[in-house]
């Protein structure tokens, strides 16, 4: 008896097989698991057993990507749920512009409440109108349209999308330039709005008492169009990403809701600076501001002569452009805790002409961080450094970034004319990025 429980202890049972739990879980559950995989891999699943030859046909997302119209049409014949809850479409071959109308009706009238279409490329489906539905459409709260549709004008559709809450629109076509405000008045309830143009327009009005996000690229490199005029009236929004060439013919209205604002403006033509210093004015409310001003060197001296504006709750600045817009920005962001500058390459003979007169007020007692982006070892750039170094006084750390072009003993005597500098926070600590060294 001992000898067989000692033998029981050395050698034990063979353990039981593991518990297949996913097939304990109820349909619905695995169809919410299937929902986020491609439809592709869900109708894949139907070879594992009797039980799920036809789950996927239950699944209310339908995710297509570089599928052929025949598969997409088999899919949508052999599926059994009632609603569509999201339906992608995305770069298929060969598909006509009636088979994407009948399959974006097919999804509109199965209460579909996120719509993302993309195609290849501009020139597949940019002549062809949206089916009309689409635009009164009550359950769609996300729509994305790329690379396709024609947006009409005003008398060609009614628009009623009161649940939309999400609006991109990247390299779509409008039929005229009244066709945007058009499509905005329909959206009672929109709170993100994204644009990237297709072809150049006379006026682009954007007027949305609701909207709290808006992302305008205007500025695509080889691609896309830009407005002549740029209207903006959006007095709830809390961010805004601009990429646009500046004109004189820009009104932006009141901000005051603004939090955050990423904005790179190009000087294009002759640039009348009043429009420019109004927009700054609009962003004064912001807590943290992206600022890449290096296409504007040509009205630097009257920009900087009359700016005015203070941002008296901005905490985080990422700026890039010459460093006398440095200066001004220290001068006017008395709360400022973290700074990013980056240098414009144009311009590395000059730039720190003069320190201020004052040092300013975020130096003095709020300024923690800097990161200085792609030193090269200029002059200038010695002076604003060892000024940053010295009236910093309660700076924690100062992050250098150096240009991989610098030789290995210009990049010795640049660190080591840096590191004799005062610095005015006993605190702060000098880290140059890619020599892993803190001083």
């Amino acid at each position: 008896m001992e000898v067989k429980e000692q033998c029981s202890r050395n050698y034990p049972e063979q353990t039981e097989l593991p518990i297949d739990r996913l097939s304990d879980l109820p349909d619905s559950v695995i169809c919410h698991i299937l929902s986020f995989l491609p439809t592709k891999f869900s109708v894949r699943t139907s070879i594992l057993g009797q039980r799920w030859r036809f789950l996927w046909a239950y699944v209310p997302n339908l995710y297509f990507h570089l599928e052929n119209q025949e598969i997409i049409n088999r899919v949508m014949l052999l599926r059994r749920a009632r609603t569509i809850n999201t339906f992608h479409l995305d770069r298929g071959t060969e598909w006509s512009a009636y088979q994407l109308q009948t399959w974006i009706t097919f999804a509109v009238m199965r209460g579909v409440q996120r719509l993302n279409l993309c195609l290849q490329d501009e020139e597949t489906f940019p002549e062809h109108n949206l089916p009309l539905p689409l635009f009164t459409c009550k359950t769609l709260v996300d729509l994305r349209l790329r690379n396709c549709a024609l947006i009409p004008a005003s008398g060609a559709a009614a628009v009623c999308l009161p649940r939309l809450k999400i609006l991109h629109l990247v390299y779509v076509e409008f039929e005229a330039d009244e066709s945007l405000p058009h499509l905005l008045s329909g959206c009672p309830a929109l709170e993100e709005f994204e644009m990237a143009l297709l072809c150049d327009m006379v006026c682009c009005s954007l007027s949305s008492p609701t909207i709290k996000r808006l992302t305008l690229d205007f500025i695509a490199e080889g691609f896309g169009g830009r407005p002549e005029r740029l209207e903006i009236n959006t007095p709830a929004l809390e961010y805004l990403n601009l990429k646009a060439y500046f004109t004189d013919h820009f009104k932006c209205g009141a901000l005051t809701s603004l939090i955050a604002a990423e904005i790179i403006l190009v000087n294009y033509a002759v640039l009348d600076f009043p429009p420019l210093l109004k927009f700054f004015d609009r962003l004064c409310n912001v807590k943290s501001l992206t600022l890449d001003l290096s296409d504007c060197s040509e009205i630097i001296d009257s920009v900087l002569t009359a700016w005015a504006t203070r941002f008296r709750n901005l905490t985080n600045l990422n700026l890039t452009g010459d460093c006398r817009f440095l200066s001004k920005l220290l001068e006017n962001a008395d709360n400022l805790e973290m700074l990013t500058f980056s240098q414009q390459f144009c311009e590395l003979e000059e730039g720190w002409t003069e320190e201020p007169q004052q040092v300013p007020r975020c130096l003095l007692l709020h300024l923690r961080i800097i990161k200085l982006v792609g030193i090269v070892g200029k002059s200038h750039e010695f002076e604003y450094i060892g000024y940053l170094l010295r009236n910093a006084k309660v700076l924690e750390r100062m992050e250098i970034s150096y240009s991989v072009s610098i030789g290995s003993e210009e990049k010795i005597d640049m660190l080591e004319k840096i590191l004799r500098f005062k610095r005015g926070s006993t605190a702060c600590e000098v880290n140059f990025v890619g020599s892993n060294c803190k001083w």
